[in-house]
């Protein structure tokens, strides 16, 4: 009834009224056909970014429900790697510089599986030919693909930070995440201190992004927190297949812990750290090669 009485309002309208009214209604509806088509050209922006952790998810379930000749299922999935690794450079969806950064990331991963492993915090319980101190290697690439996904993100996106913190005050805030993961089974673990200092830091701090052309911007402790959270689920994804095992998956998988929320939080901030240092620090760099390249082109034409 009540439709029907706007309706028969809007259509005793005067013509120009009723135009109005028509206009406003498209308006409404052209806003949201809009929103949805940047929701898919966003949804499709992170899908291509996401290439390297999908075929590292797609490799983990597809080693654990067919059975593998020759090689243990954890020689399989680095060799799946390395040939991943490979096409993407070949292909062009990584460049050789993002290639670097991965590469960094891979050896502070394994880094971390070597110590955690020993500590007891996981394990890696079947067999490989190329498990070192009982981590296999392809666990570095687990930390290389979101790396990978950064990088991507960041080209695909035209990411922008926007009131970033001085060098001074970043690089050793990374670095007190990073060991907090190491010197907190021997002493204190400060990891809400630091999670703290990160929110004090970078409150100010924004990124742009770009979608289809038009510009959004979002505070960045709350992408550190999106992702994060993200990096979660993919770790149950990860965990049911068998990537790893935490001691209360020995016999029966479950649920990660939520608290595990706040350790991926604080990697990837320490990922997003090292990615935009290194980005600002090769942006610095063109942009004194360009300013050299034009000073010579001046004096030669002196």
């Amino acid at each position: 009834m009540k439709g029907e009485k706007h309706e028969v309002a809007v259509n005793e309208c005067p013509p120009f009224c009723l135009m109005i009214v028509r206009v406003r209604q498209f308006c409404r509806k052209s806003w949201l056909i809009k929103a949805f088509v940047q929701l898919i050209r966003f949804g499709w922006a992170q899908a291509l970014s996401c290439v390297f952790p999908v075929v590292i998810f797609a490799s983990l379930a597809l080693t654990k429900l067919a059975p593998l000749p020759l090689l243990p299922r954890y020689d399989w999935l680095l060799i799946i790697c390395l040939l991943m690794q490979w096409w993407m450079v070949r292909s062009g969806l990584e460049t050789r510089d993002e290639l670097k950064v991965i590469t960094v990331f891979h050896l502070i991963g394994l880094a971390l599986e070597l110590f955690k492993v020993r500590m007891g915090s996981w394990a890696y319980p079947e067999e490989g030919y190329t498990k070192l101190f009982g981590v296999p290697l392809y666990s570095g690439f687990m930390y290389a693909s979101v790396a990978s996904y950064l990088c991507q993100a960041w080209r695909r996106m035209k990411v922008e930070l926007v009131r970033w913190p001085p060098f001074w005050l970043v690089v050793p805030l990374a670095a007190a995440i990073y060991l907090n993961f190491f010197i907190h089974h021997y002493w204190v673990d400060v990891r809400w201190w630091l999670a703290g200092l990160v929110i004090l830091v970078f409150w100010r701090s924004w990124v742009v992004y770009e979608v289809g052309g038009i510009c959004y911007r979002m505070p960045l402790v709350l992408s550190f927190l999106l992702i994060g959270f993200f990096i979660w689920i993919a770790e149950n994804i990860a965990t049911f297949f068998g990537a790893w095992q935490y001691p209360n998956q020995a016999k029966a998988w479950s649920l990660v812990h939520i608290g595990k929320v706040s350790s991926w939080v604080l990697l990837v901030i320490v990922s997003f750290l090292i990615v935009a240092t290194l980005k600002q620090v090769k942006g610095r760099a063109s942009a004194g090669t360009v300013v050299n390249d034009e000073q010579k082109a001046l004096q030669t034409g002196q």
